[in-house]
């Protein structure tokens, strides 16, 4: 079985067939997965799925599309969350994307530590969003060494991976591992420790070849453990055991 770490089902495009998809996944092979939030809406969602299904998890938290929003109410909302609600797993997702820059950047960055504080304080796990912001990424990092979690489908360099899991981090692999282009995320699959991956769809988002385009969902991640076995010299079943497990320990089920 495999663990799904991050899977939008509260997307809209999942709306017309969430519940039929959702139900057929256990026998897909899917054992767990992780709900994130990406606004204070979408959180709420993914809580109401997590109480539905006993499979799914969820965590709460603002994209950096959303840092707007971030404020007293919207965390304490956030922190009522997780007080009520104990399949809430992370604070997620949240970071920087500096790709479009549809928020600014300070707003961005004060969003990022106030959910990194939110989480220090909740002690638990984050889900990081990074694009094009490496440097202020691990520069925020920093500033909070109790706080790790997993930046998730990772874009970075494998020194930068490397560097993340010496100070406890995971790194999260989506369908892009699967791409011809692929070589840096192919390099960090294969510079980090095993124990130190986990596997997600990101769906509806980033579909793995050969699906590439469409709309993505869970009963793909097959493809990502695939891959990985390919990387690493192992066998499937090697993977999904090593993942699932790495999934588990990250988010404390």
């Amino acid at each position: 079985m495999l663990f799904d770490t991050h899977a939008h089902m509260d997307d809209r495009a999942f709306d017309a067939d969430r519940e039929e998809l959702l139900s057929s996944l256990p026998g897909k092979g899917i054992g767990l997965l992780m709900n994130p939030g990406c606004s204070l809406t979408s959180s709420q969602n993914a809580c109401a799925l997590a109480r539905r299904y006993d499979f799914i998890y969820a965590a709460v938290g603002s994209h950096p599309d959303a840092a707007d929003e971030v404020d007293a109410v919207v965390l304490e909302e956030y922190r009522k969350l997780c007080k009520g609600n104990p399949k809430v797993k992370a604070i997620g997702e949240i970071g920087l994307d500096y790709h479009y820059e549809d928020i600014p950047r300070d707003i961005q960055q004060k969003a990022f530590r106030a959910q990194m504080a939110l989480a220090k304080e909740r002690k638990l796990p984050v889900i990081v969003h990074e694009r094009e912001a490496h440097e202020d990424g691990c520069k925020i990092v920093e500033e909070f060494p109790e706080v790790t979690g997993v930046f998730h489908c990772y874009s970075g360099s494998a020194e930068m991976a490397k560097w993340l899991v010496s100070r406890g981090w995971y790194i999260g692999f989506t369908g892009v591992l699967t791409f011809k282009n692929a070589r840096k995320a192919v390099e960090t699959a294969q510079a980090i420790p095993l124990d130190r991956i986990v596997l997600e769809t990101d769906c509806p988002y980033m579909s793995p070849e050969p699906f590439r385009g469409k709309r993505n969902d869970p009963g793909r991640l097959y493809r990502m453990a695939e891959k990985l076995a390919q990387i690493r010299g192992l066998s499937v079943e090697e993977v999904q055991a090593a993942t699932m497990e790495n999934g588990k320990r990250l988010y404390r089920i």
